[in-house]
């Protein structure tokens, strides 16, 4: 076979986290060979700017779709072991239970930020009395599991443990993985991609406006599509929507212990013109992270379009203010720390149902790897592996995908 033959111009469009896992993968295949082929990472705005770069992290070997997830929650333990991962992007296992708590009212002299530390506010002993103690142990919270108010507790019970059950800081994770796959010569492009060109259905070239305005195409005889909940803006027949997120970040008032929680919460609600109230109960979730940070989520939503670009969304401080009072709560330790982010992301769902769609398409040339919901963090390595192996090897090699089949959903 003749050099010329062997070439090839690789874009991959997009620069979450699916997008530079997959140029990971690429960059590292045995197959890979810098002078004779291009691999081109072209993103809008910068690399992990939407979800990838907001979300919680959790990995989980109970998590979906069963085909790819203990492929992925294997590479993630490989990746952090290779690259130093628990320093470079907070790689840890830990805990995770259902929490379900009677919550309290919010504390009076709160500050506006949500922290309660400052003067007039109430300020934790950061102690447990053995009484509280017991209270814990009785509906089974495990010791460890020390930053929650112990009166609330209604029930606690174990959905993962370290063995099935890790972390990872999704920003410093991805930003990790393009920089890696930069040192193997991958080019990170910024810019917004206007058009995937294919000519009798045989991939061609990738158009895209550049951040000063320009408009330029790169040459490409493989696209791979990672673009999230972009993804359908790109290719109108990908059926991708969207869902809005909101989270927080809060540096508690001491270290807490590696657990991820998702909880139910019953709260009081004071009802208008009554000195009654009623109860609702909200279910944020609440992951502790190794850096003295914990991340909490609340529901979605789908209140307002997605933007032309991650620079856009628009954050709702009063959902954020939601999440912060929810999680003050259940802690003190939450309650007493300082909050650090208010942000807000887009969620990629496959709108037909099932997904997400990893692999070819009707476009020869033309892949995608789009619509993992929630657990694009926990499944992002698998989905740029088996990417990387079809272009490669001409077909995954290391999961089943067949009924993650982009070909079946469009």
């Amino acid at each position: 076979m003749s050099v010329q033959a062997e070439k090839k111009n690789i874009v991959i469009i997009g620069g979450g986290i699916i997008g530079s896992t997959t140029a990971y993968f690429l960059s590292h295949h045995p197959k890979f060979d810098l002078a004779t082929h291009k691999i081109t990472l072209l993103e809008a705005t910068r690399i992990a700017g939407g979800a990838s770069g907001k979300a919680g992290g959790l990995l989980a070997l109970w998590a979906y779709p069963s085909c790819i997830v203990p492929l992925s929650y294997r590479l993630h333990k490989e990746l952090a072991d290779k690259h130093g991962g628990a320093e470079r992007w907070g790689y840890r296992a830990v805990h995770c239970g259902q929490l379900e708590v009677q919550g309290r009212a919010p504390a009076s002299g709160a500050s506006d930020n949500g922290s309660a530390k400052n003067e007039g506010g109430t300020v934790s002993l950061q102690k447990r009395t053995q009484e509280a103690i017991g209270l814990l142990r009785a509906v089974g919270v495990p010791k460890e599991l020390d930053w929650v108010v112990a009166e609330g507790v209604r029930a606690y019970e174990e959905m993962g443990d370290p063995s099935t059950t890790a972390q990872v800081h999704p920003y410093q994770f991805t930003t990790s993985m393009a920089a890696l796959a930069e040192e193997k010569g991958v080019k990170v492009v910024l810019g917004s991609a206007t058009s995937i060109n294919h000519s009798s259905g045989v991939a061609e070239s990738v158009s895209y406006n550049s951040q000063d305005g320009e408009t330029h195409t790169i040459d490409a005889d493989t696209v791979i599509l990672t673009a999230g909940p972009w993804t359908k803006t790109i290719y109108p027949s990908a059926p991708i929507s969207a869902l809005r997120a909101h989270s927080v970040t809060i540096q508690p008032s001491r270290p807490v212990s590696a657990y991820a929680l998702f909880t139910s919460i019953t709260l009081p609600q004071a009802k208008a013109n009554s000195k009654r109230s009623s109860a609702r109960t909200v279910t944020p979730e609440i992951y502790a992270r190794p850096n003295n940070e914990v991340y909490a989520c609340g529901e979605g939503d789908t209140l307002i379009p997605l933007p032309t670009s991650t620079a856009l969304v628009q954050v709702d401080e009063a959902r954020c203010q939601d999440i912060v009072d929810q999680v003050h709560a259940i802690s003190d330790e939450l309650r007493d720390g300082e909050v650090t982010a208010r942000q807000a992301c887009y969620l990629p769902n496959v709108s037909r149902g099932g997904g997400p769609m990893i692999g070819e398409t009707g476009v020869k040339g033309l892949l995608i790897g789009a619509g993992h919901t929630c657990w694009g963090i926990q499944n992002a390595p698998a989905t740029g592996k088996c990417l990387a192996e079809i272009v490669w090897e001409g077909a995954a090699k290391s999961a089943n995908l067949r009924t993650l089949d982009p070909r079946k959903f469009m």
